[in-house]
């Protein structure tokens, strides 16, 4: 049974959908770290629908069964943490690939004042993997990779960020305000905690085969990969949006470069054509670089992402009033290049051009008058949703 049922300081929330095979194992294993190391604590199975009588195990054990019918990992544990009475939360799943005698490892960090204590299967974090627990691609490629672009990403300083076995406060869990309710919930935590500077530790553990014998993981390698980097790129629009649209239009501009004085390279001459498809590229690059603004002015202002001092610094510079002034400006240029243009023409009684002199002027024409009129929109898109985060 699990000890002083009454004042919990830990509660221990196992997601579930059909484990009757290994949940017992695991609720014991919990039970007998709580009891052993004097933990004040309880046991919640968070039950996802399930028809295996895995409900009826865990009220057996003197586990609080809590019945979540929104499906979906995240759900799952939303559920039971918001049930839970202690102020630690230690989660992991009940397929017994996690050993809960660990416990004690993840309580003594968090009393240590960390905000959320990871556990580590990876070797270069100190974990250990034991034969047939861990997909080989996972434990090469995938995990590890993942973990480099958390780190990178976000500053992250764990070298697992797939474990599903950590415990963190209560409190802060609430201050992440998290989203996603399906498998991303466990990454949405170390992302949000690391944006928002949490005090993050990491203890290796050690990884078990599954215990599961007449059913398949919930894990699915590819589809789980690609919500995983689409989670990742959600968060970080720099990744997503600045750097690629930055890209774009530096690529334009070294097309304009060499296409305006219609330089010739190795035989090849950059005329017109060149300076459409430069054009083309400075304009997807430009609207990238502004929907990287407006998703995190947007994220920013729902408490997605934290407040950023150079997005601050950003609009202390380019407020309504400057965006609309350059905009109309580039405007106006661009509106003089494609009268120019009209006016040869009209010199030449509306008959043909030579398209070699005059796309020189349409060409650039179109793309600024685009690019005011885009800005001007721009300007006042940014302005509503900043309303707020201001």
């Amino acid at each position: 049974m699990v000890a002083n049922h009454n004042m919990p300081e830990v509660s221990v929330v196992i997601p579930c959908l059909n484990e009757a095979e290994t949940l017992a194992t695991c609720i014991e294993k919990a039970a007998k770290a709580l009891a052993s190391n004097s933990i004040a604590g309880e046991i919640i199975v968070a039950d996802n629908g399930s028809t295996d009588g895995s409900q009826a195990i865990a009220t057996r054990l003197g586990s609080r069964v809590v019945n979540v019918g929104e499906r979906g990992y995240g759900h799952a544990l939303m559920g039971g943490i918001a049930v839970a009475r202690g102020d630690y939360i230690i989660m992991g799943d009940a397929d017994d690939s996690y050993d809960f005698n660990e416990i004690p490892s993840f309580v003594e960090k968090l009393k240590q004042g960390f905000d959320l204590v990871q556990g580590c299967r990876l070797p270069s974090g100190g974990g250990t993997i034991k034969p047939r627990a861990m997909p080989f691609l996972h434990r090469v490629w995938g995990n590890p990779m993942f973990s480099f672009l958390a780190r990178k990403w976000f500053k992250s300083p764990l070298h697992d960020v797939y474990c599903g076995l950590r415990g963190f406060r209560k409190d802060i869990f609430y201050a992440l305000n998290q989203r996603c309710t399906g498998m991303e919930f466990a990454t949405e935590m170390i992302i949000k905690a690391s944006l928002y500077g949490a005090k993050i530790a990491e203890v290796p553990i050690t990884l078990h085969p599954d215990g599961r014998r007449t059913r398949s993981p919930h894990l699915r390698t590819f589809r789980d990969g690609w919500r995983t980097i689409r989670l990742f790129l959600i968060y970080s629009p720099r990744w997503l949006f600045l750097i690629p649209g930055l890209l774009l239009i530096c690529l334009g501009l070294f097309g304009y470069t060499i296409a305006l004085p219609g330089l010739t390279m190795n035989g090849v001459t950059f005329d017109a054509h060149t300076l459409l498809f430069a054009s083309l590229a400075i304009l997807c690059g430009y609207q990238s670089v502004l929907f990287a603004i407006f998703t995190k002015t947007f994220a920013i202002s729902e408490g997605l992402l934290p407040e950023d001092p150079r997005m601050n610094r950003l609009f202390e510079v380019v407020n309504l009033e400057r965006g609309l002034i350059i905009s109309s400006t580039a405007l106006c240029i661009g509106l003089v290049l494609l009268m120019t243009a009209v006016a040869q023409w009209r010199m030449t009684g509306f008959g043909s051009l030579d398209y070699g002199r005059t796309m020189r002027l349409v060409i650039p024409g179109a793309t600024l008058t685009a690019l005011g009129f885009q800005t001007i929109l721009s300007s006042f898109f940014v302005s509503i949703l900043g309303m707020r985060r201001r």
